[in-house]
């Protein structure tokens, strides 16, 4: 456990924070009876599967804000497992409790932000809720300038890839999943984010109707912000989704045009082949027969005027439907 509080004036207590990670269900049963924390709010914090929400209980308040944990899944598609991570801040009037489950960086921040800022801030409860609030909130801003540049990058490259010969049929199967996983980062920061709004929405009311103190009212303006920050990812989020629905779309579209392409190709071959097949048959039946035990037309004359006549009849003959086959199959 670890406690953070301000350096404020000697007429105002300080609030105090106990940060508790992992806590045992031993470890949660004396928080609970020392605070007196409803066992509703012990079963959520122990479950660390609740959604995002505030809830109002008799003397404190629970916040439960979602946080993220990256894993890199693979470098070359900037494919990135992002684990959703549960904040649970237990707001008091003289202080603040916070549960997670996994080490967070964010009460660390907070703290560091505190120290910098004590001379020209009243810490308070609300206020050091706020802050977590904000911290969490600013956690995604990393990702999602990746995720908007990965978005231009492919927008750009669906273009390029079927306009430039020198791209390979491998490369342009590595752009589907490349949009794949990308549409699939997109989704995910868009579940972690859209519950965001009514949760500050709802802190902010909180600080603006309960405890009529200066530094309540205050954290109401700041609450503000973020949510006019969340509000901002939100539409960015929507915005990627259709540029990769769009990117998508013309992406198989190419295929299908080259694939077209490709069929149409081939059925000329093919035909051209049956045109050729079409004309050497009758030339195969008329020398199988001439190569029986048959009477061969001009055998009987010493001379090669017979057989020049019919090596030249076959050609004549070969050429001529050679060329009204073409004429039909270029109609």
């Amino acid at each position: 456990m670890d406690q953070a509080y301000s350096e404020t004036p000697e007429t105002v207590t300080p609030p105090f924070w106990l940060d508790i990670l992992n806590p045992t269900d031993s470890e949660m049963k004396i928080l609970s009876r020392t605070f007196g924390i409803h066992p509703l709010t012990a079963e959520d914090i122990m479950l660390g599967e609740s959604r995002e929400k505030i809830e109002i209980f008799g003397d404190y308040y629970l916040i439960v804000s979602s946080t993220m944990q990256q894993r890199i899944r693979s470098q070359k598609y900037m494919s990135r497992v992002l684990e959703p991570v549960n904040l649970y801040i237990v707001v008091f009037k003289e202080g603040v409790l916070t549960f997670h489950h996994s080490p967070l960086a964010h009460p660390a921040n907070v703290r560091r932000r505190i120290r910098q800022l004590r001379e020209h801030i009243s810490v308070s409860a609300d206020w050091i809720a706020y802050a977590l609030i904000d911290d969490v909130t600013d956690h995604f801003e990393p990702l999602m300038d990746a995720t908007e540049q990965e978005v231009l990058i492919i927008d750009n490259d669906i273009i390029k890839i079927f306009s430039n010969a020198s791209f390979t049929w491998k490369q342009k199967g590595d752009m589907l999943i490349r949009i794949g996983e990308c549409r699939k980062r997109v989704m995910a920061l868009t579940r972690l984010v859209s519950s965001k709004a009514d949760v500050v929405k709802s802190f902010s009311k909180r600080c603006q109707e309960n405890w009529d103190a200066v530094p309540a009212a205050e954290v109401a303006l700041y609450l503000g912000d973020i949510q006019d920050h969340v509000v901002t990812m939100t539409q960015s989020l929507n915005h990627y989704e259709k540029l990769l629905s769009r990117s998508h779309s013309n992406y198989l579209a190419q295929i299908n045009i080259e694939m077209t392409q490709v069929n149409n190709d081939t059925n000329e071959v093919l035909g051209h082949l049956t045109v050729l097949g079409t004309i050497v048959l009758p030339m195969n039946i008329v020398t199988g027969l001439w190569g029986m035990n048959v009477k061969v037309p001009g055998q009987e004359i010493d001379s090669l005027t017979w057989f020049n006549g019919i090596v030249l009849g076959l050609m004549v003959f070969g050429i001529l439907f050679y060329l009204v086959f073409s004429r039909l199959l270029l109609r």
